[in-house]
């Protein structure tokens, strides 16, 4: 149910957004209406016990004990793809889920009108997840960048799947095809400073946050960006010419325990 309410408000945002936005939407829907008690079916199956997680092993080989998996959606997040979901790609340390879902909460009333989506996490039991690196231990996830048009937030290419990860943004975060579609840079940076402040609380911190390098200049010129270059929180300074390359769509982001 919390997944059809989040659709559906997710759908009044996209109603003044052009006819591709509809038509993309529409897809997505036909989607989930084929099969929706199988995305409950699955959450309900693998939501598991109470006993904590344990992150085993390194981010880039590792394993997972007693993963979570995270809600499909709930009021103002969503994740990007149903296949992934039910493929068992949606699972974290309990923390991770916990900080996500606190970062959210906090977000649902300071930003009640915006909406986010959660991308790839990690198999159930961890280990490798083509075609990531990483992703092996449960503390590694990908987050969507939040996009705005002519200054306001849009969701266009929100519901591509899997595809999303294959979009093309320049330098300055234009998207390749439609340059009045821009990375909301100053809500990345807002929610990577929220995550590691409910990380802390939960007893993680972000260890690295992994983002296209030429990005970073336009990431640390908006008001929570420069909070965010003081912040402590380690933003990678040098990738091989692919990571780099496929991190302009999303950001990726290991925590690590305290």
């Amino acid at each position: 149910m919390n997944r059809i309410v989040s659709i559906l408000s997710i759908l009044a945002l996209f109603s003044c957004q052009g006819q591709e936005a509809a038509d993309t939407l529409k897809k997505e829907i036909e989607m989930l209406d084929s099969a929706p008690s199988e995305i409950e079916k699955f959450y309900e199956e693998h939501i598991g016990n109470n006993a904590p997680s344990e992150s085993k092993g390194s981010v880039s080989n590792g394993s997972l004990v007693n993963g979570k998996i995270i809600p499909f959606a709930g009021s103002n997040f969503q994740y990007f793809d149903t296949l992934s979901y039910i493929g068992g790609r949606a699972f974290t340390n309990d923390k991770v889920k916990q900080t996500l879902l606190d970062t959210y909460a906090e977000l649902a009333i300071e930003l009640p009108n915006r909406k986010f989506f959660i991308m790839e996490c990690s198999n159930k039991n961890g280990g490798q997840i083509f075609p990531h690196r990483t992703h092996q231990n449960g503390l590694s996830i990908d987050f969507m960048m939040p996009l705005i048009k002519n200054g306001k937030p849009n969701y266009e290419l929100d519901l591509l799947g899997k595809d999303h990860y294959w979009l093309d943004f320049d330098n300055e975060g234009k998207y390749s095809k439609d340059k009045a579609i821009k990375i909301d840079f100053e809500l990345v940076a807002r929610h990577i400073l929220l995550l590691e402040k409910h990380a802390r609380k939960n007893g993680l911190k972000i260890s690295k946050v992994i983002i296209k390098t030429e990005l970073k200049d336009e990431l640390f010129a908006s008001d929570y960006g420069k909070k965010l270059k003081e912040s402590g929180v380690y933003v990678v300074k040098k990738l091989s010419q692919l990571i780099n390359l496929l991190h302009d769509d999303h950001y990726h982001i290991d925590f690590q325990t305290l």
